[in-house]
């Protein structure tokens, strides 16, 4: 992959995140450093990035795709109330892998798994 000063912005916005971010969050922050690049320049990279395994692209169900920093394999839990995602710890990705190759006969080689549901902030918040 050729070096390009617009695709290292984007990559320290992301890894700096610590979370998932939306292509538009990363224009938005990365407009401040580079003013006149396209929210086109920024799809392209974010792509780029994450096709050479430097991110994660996470293709939600409902809105646009998230992009991670954690590149290691797990699965998210995304909030239809609030609009969160959460990262889910590696062990019920172990399980779930196991129990498909188990079902299947399969070898998994790569999964991609987004959970829906409602957090536990926004489930007490509708009970009170």
């Amino acid at each position: 992959m050729k070096y390009s000063y617009q695709r290292e912005q984007i990559l320290k916005i992301v890894q700096s995140s610590y979370g998932h971010l939306s292509a538009n969050e990363v224009y938005e922050q990365v407009r401040k450093i580079i003013p006149n690049i396209s929210l086109g320049t920024v799809y392209r990279n974010l792509n780029t990035l994450a096709e050479h395994h430097f991110i994660r692209r996470i293709i939600m169900p409902h809105g646009s795709d998230e992009y991670d920093y954690n590149v290691e394999p797990h699965s998210h839990i995304y909030c239809v109330k609030c609009g969160n995602i959460y990262d889910l710890p590696s062990k019920v990705d172990e399980r779930m892998q196991k129990l498909v190759e188990k079902e299947a006969g399969y070898t998994i080689t790569k999964s991609s798994v987004v959970f829906e549901g409602i957090c536990p902030q926004c489930e007490s918040e509708k009970e009170g």
